[in-house]
């Protein structure tokens, strides 16, 4: 599997100001599922949300991070937790400096 920085947000029950996060995520080696904060996400198909929980059915969107910083889905409001861990890759990432 393969380690990289992704934002995820929490869809179901919030429209675009759901529970967000960066961290790292596992990748399946197809592509189609993710894992993270021990949950397994599938690759949803002609939804509004591109993963969904395999447990628990939530949706969520999932994607790599933004240079600029705008990684909100759309015109979400709302803290997005970073995981401290990765602070260094995100601040290479979007070019910041600690």
């Amino acid at each position: 599997m393969k380690d990289e920085i992704r934002y995820v947000e929490l869809k179901t029950g919030y429209s675009d100001d759901g529970p967000a996060w960066i961290g790292k995520v596992k990748l399946s080696k197809s592509g189609n599922t993710v894992y993270f904060n021990d949950k397994a996400f599938r690759k949803w198909r002609g939804a509004g949300s591109n993963y969904y929980d395999i447990e628990t059915h939530e949706e969520y969107w999932i994607s790599g991070v933004k240079k600029d910083g705008s990684d909100r889905h759309w015109a979400g409001h709302g803290k997005i937790i970073l995981a401290k861990n990765i602070v260094a890759d995100y601040l290479a990432i979007t070019g910041q400096k600690q």
